[in-house]
């Protein structure tokens, strides 16, 4: 039988693992439709404008998750 400790340990490891497999898909998903922007408009740009808007969407997203539990 599993102690409370090991239990918890397993919880965290279940959450860890899902968190990390969802950013890989959704990093992967990003990617993909990067080089399918990029090869529609036959280069790569991103401008400093989106750079920006982008990681502003991914504070405010992370900031909504930390907050789930409240």
């Amino acid at each position: 039988m599993e102690s409370v400790e090991q239990k918890g340990k397993n919880w965290k490891t279940k959450i860890l693992l899902l968190g990390a497999l969802v950013g890989a898909i959704t990093g992967a998903g990003a990617a993909y439709l990067l080089i399918q922007r990029a090869e529609h408009d036959e280069e790569l740009h991103l401008s400093p404008g989106e750079g920006v808007k982008l990681g502003l969407s991914v504070f405010s997203f992370l900031k909504q998750i930390s907050q789930l539990g409240d």
